[in-house]
């Protein structure tokens, strides 16, 4: 069952009673600033929190999550940009040392993606979804030609987003220059909802392997 707001504020004064009071040094430190290593994108689902799944503490990791956790790529037109202004604060400004792109099974986004179900939607009625979700377009045809679209398409997919959002990152000219100096790394993440096992990408062999 959902959580209601109410449950949402009652949770709100278990934390201030508990996690807050036993970490007041901690926060104490946090009201001077951030300095976290390492960024994370991730989906939006409610299922996937990067906090819980990786155990952080508040301010060890700055998040972004979006539906299907992509990163579009490098460029200039259109009015807002919120994954790329994030990205471009915690690179440039927090010089994070690290960026996880952390995708998981049973993805809605992906999954409306390998189906084009909100191909022909109007924005707020699914548009917004499918414009999105067209960074996959290329992958996703090429996944369906060689797999179909059944349950294993749709495995292939959510791990191909990653490598997809990968390659949209070294768009940003920040972005492969801090590598090339050996001061940033890019990483990628799978993390698997059924058994709870989080899989990494080696990108010179492109296979995602347990942690």
């Amino acid at each position: 069952m959902s959580k209601g707001f109410d449950e949402l504020i009652a949770g709100y004064r278990r934390f201030r009673e508990t996690g807050w009071s036993q970490q007041r040094e901690r926060w104490a430190e946090l009201k001077e600033g951030q300095a976290p290593r390492t960024m994370v994108i991730a989906c939006s689902d409610s299922r996937v929190d990067p906090s819980i799944i990786f155990d952080t503490s508040p301010g060890e990791i700055f998040v972004v999550r979006n539906v299907a956790a992509l990163v579009p790529p490098f460029e200039l037109g259109g009015l807002r940009h919120g994954v790329s202004s994030a990205l471009e604060f915690a690179v440039t400004q927090l010089e994070v040392e690290e960026v996880v792109i952390m995708a998981h099974g049973a993805c809605g986004g992906v999954n409306a993606a390998l189906t084009r179900r909100f191909r022909d939607a109007p924005p707020g009625e699914g548009g917004f979804i499918a414009r999105w979700m067209s960074m996959l377009d290329e992958a996703r045809d090429r996944i369906v030609a060689e797999l179909g679209d059944g349950p294993e398409a749709i495995r292939a997919l959510e791990l191909e987003s990653v490598r997809v959002s990968l390659a949209n990152l070294r768009t940003f000219p920040c972005i492969p220059v801090r590598e090339s100096a050996g001061r940033l790394r890019l990483r990628g993440a799978y993390f698997a909802i059924a058994d709870g096992v989080l899989h990494l990408l080696d990108e010179d062999s492109g296979r995602f392997s347990p942690a």
